[in-house]
């Protein structure tokens, strides 16, 4: 006689296997986590880009339409000052009493200066603001400080200040628009002769101008030499903590200045991949210290 048995239980995959499907599921579910992570990122990056396109657009619309509204002030303001000499004229040749003639003179030069000092702020802002066209070329650096303080050497000793030059005796090549660097060499020399004009009549008024190179440490933050203008004073100095700001448009503690010279030196300097940076220079005063990427092409190679 047979008996009846029971046939064994056939186990399922899920119980064959428990750790298996476990770690698949997790798996699975640690590989959607991810790319729904990355997914977001990438939807965070692409919505940036677009904010900061955005954001590029809007700030360069703005700037055309300031440089419109300044153009349109200004037309007016030579308008103004045009019949304010002409209604000066008409006041000296009027049968009106000395006293009153001088009296309404005074009033018209004051309304003609100051029309003529807002026509000055504008020139300077749309300079300012207008768009930078480089003229690159291989120059010496040294021949570009060399021209730009025999033009200002008779201005400086106007002013009382001794002004030295100094350079290196080998070739500071730069790939630069020597007329815009002129530029920017020349508002740090009206800013240090301004830094000093309040100075003691016993305190000495030095003014230098320096051109050299740096040498690239590859190994250090500098990859690439360097050239280097330095312009120093015996004047006040700049504060640490202000040294940065003094780069800001219209930001000046000088009567009458528009603070727009050293704004104006950080642009064309940043526009040729360089630096600016405001020190304190050896037994006081401020330096001011131009940095631009070196060019390893002599001087006369340039129209080659």
């Amino acid at each position: 006689m047979i008996e009846a048995t029971e046939p064994e239980a056939v186990p399922l995959a899920g119980d064959a296997f428990p750790d298996t499907a476990v770690g698949f599921a997790l798996g699975v579910a640690a590989c959607a986590i991810a790319g729904w992570t990355l997914l977001r990122s990438l939807r965070r990056k692409v919505t940036a880009a677009e904010r900061g396109a955005v954001e590029s657009a809007r700030n360069a619309e703005i700037a055309s339409m300031t440089r419109g509204l300044a153009h349109e002030i200004k037309n007016p303001l030579s308008t103004v000052a045009l019949n304010a000499q002409l209604l000066r004229e008409e006041i000296l040749d009027s049968p009106l009493a000395e006293s009153d003639r001088a009296t309404m003179t005074r009033r018209v030069d004051t309304l003609a200066r100051e029309a003529a000092r807002l026509r000055d702020i504008l020139a300077d802002f749309l300079r300012y603001a207008g768009r930078l066209q480089l003229d690159r070329r291989i120059c010496d650096v040294r021949e570009v400080a060399t021209e730009i303080a025999d033009f200002f050497m008779p201005q400086a000793e106007q002013s009382g200040v001794r002004f030295v030059v100094r350079t290196d005796d080998e070739p500071v090549t730069a790939d630069a628009d020597p007329a815009l660097l002129k530029q920017a060499i020349l508002n740090l020399l009206l800013n240090a002769v301004q830094a000093m004009q309040d100075l003691p009549e016993d305190r000495p008024r030095t003014l230098t101008l320096s051109v050299g190179r740096c040498a690239a440490e590859p190994r250090g933050p500098r990859r690439d030499p360097r050239a280097l203008v330095d312009v120093s004073d015996t004047g006040p100095g700049v504060p640490a903590d202000a040294r940065e700001a003094v780069f800001e448009p219209y930001r000046t503690t000088k009567p009458g200045g528009n603070g727009l010279g050293l704004a104006t030196t950080r642009r064309i300097v940043e526009a040729h991949g360089g630096s600016v940076e405001c020190l304190a220079a050896d037994g006081g005063g401020a330096l001011f210290r131009i940095s631009l990427p070196s060019s390893s092409a002599r001087p006369a190679d340039a129209g080659r």
